[in-house]
């Protein structure tokens, strides 16, 4: 048993060889994000040694494997080693780009392997929203491989969307159309409590594998609206009122996420007043619905000469400080 065998997989990760888990997971996380194929397409080398890097995630993230690794029973590959140091490559070996001596299946996804979807999951978040393009490679569709370790069969790879919903219909939950990349249709109803970055997951709508369809997982984005805005639950807008509308009173039409609904302003309404219309929100967690407030602001003609007149004669009668309790 030879101690520079043993510091290979721990250099090939720059880390030392008593570093824990959650060093191992860091350092492999820092050197898939440089060396991933998507950003290094043209540069071979980087693939190869990304391939190097994850074998050596595989085999260090598992405890028995790296227990075995450190006491010289296993080498780089994961393959039992000769009684005099020297491991064979047999058919179940390490991690190989291409599926060339060894096999795909030391690439091990199982549950005793390496944690590959968590990490694969935040460092490439891919998208495709709306027929748009896929991200990175996801656990089962890197490279073609289809087995995990041992060669069971793997799921095909879950494959990720954006999708960008109106304002509206993500307050009224209005079910959206999503094109899927084989070219399939499907319409998906938004669950309660939506808002942008909540992840719905579509089963068995991913990539086809030798164990079944990956997932489709879509990430919702809500659009921002030109005069609706969000309040938590609520939905918030400001109302432009007339001059007359606000002395004395009326009955107007206001815009909600589930169309125009009439409103009563009472009489003597000073600009800035709000107004609630109840159950015109966004749908909560438990399925009620926040409201839509609807803050009046008074719009004064420009340049209305009669107007002017008007309210000239009326302030020199009344000479009345409406910032009287400001003290000023």
């Amino acid at each position: 048993m030879t101690t520079d065998t043993m510091a290979d997989l721990y250099s090939k990760l720059g880390i030392k060889r008593g570093a824990d888990e959650a060093e191992i997971k860091k350092a492999y996380r820092k050197l898939a994000k440089e060396l991933h194929p998507d950003r290094n397409k043209d540069n071979p080398k980087a693939t190869e040694k990304f391939a190097e890097v994850t074998q050596a995630y595989d085999l260090l993230s598992d405890r028995d494997k790296r227990a075995q690794y450190d006491r010289g029973e296993i080498d780089e590959q994961g393959n039992p080693r000769g009684p005099f140091g020297f491991g064979g490559r047999g058919g179940g070996g390490g991690f190989h780009p291409g599926g060339g001596p060894g096999g795909a299946a030391g690439f091990d996804f199982s549950e005793g392997g390496a944690d590959f979807g968590d990490i694969f999951e935040s460092i490439f978040g891919g998208q495709r929203g709306g027929g748009g393009a896929r991200g990175g490679p996801r656990p089962g569709g890197f490279g073609g491989f289809g087995t995990q370790g041992g060669g069971r069969p793997i799921r095909g790879a879950d494959v990720t969307y954006r999708l960008a919903v109106p304002f509206e219909d993500a307050a009224a939950l209005k079910a959206q159309r999503v094109t899927l990349s084989s070219g399939k249709t499907i319409d998906v109803k938004l669950p309660n409590g939506v808002e942008s970055g909540t992840q719905m997951r579509l089963a068995g709508q991913g990539d086809a594998g030798p164990a079944g369809n990956g997932d489709a997982i879509v990430t919702i984005d809500i659009r921002p609206h030109r005069f609706f805005k969000r309040d938590e639950d609520d939905v918030r807008l400001d109302l432009p009122v007339g001059i007359d509308e606000a002395v004395l009173g009326a009955k107007v039409k206001v815009p909600t996420v589930d169309g125009a609904v009439m409103l009563s302003i009472p009489p003597n309404t000073s600009s800035g007043k709000t107004l609630r219309l109840k159950g015109k929100g966004f749908h909560r967690k438990d399925g009620s619905r926040g409201d839509q407030l609807v803050t009046l602001m008074i719009d004064v003609p420009a340049d209305d000469a009669e107007l002017k007149t008007f309210v000239e004669g009326w302030a020199a009668k009344e000479g009345r400080n409406p910032r009287a309790n400001l003290g000023v």
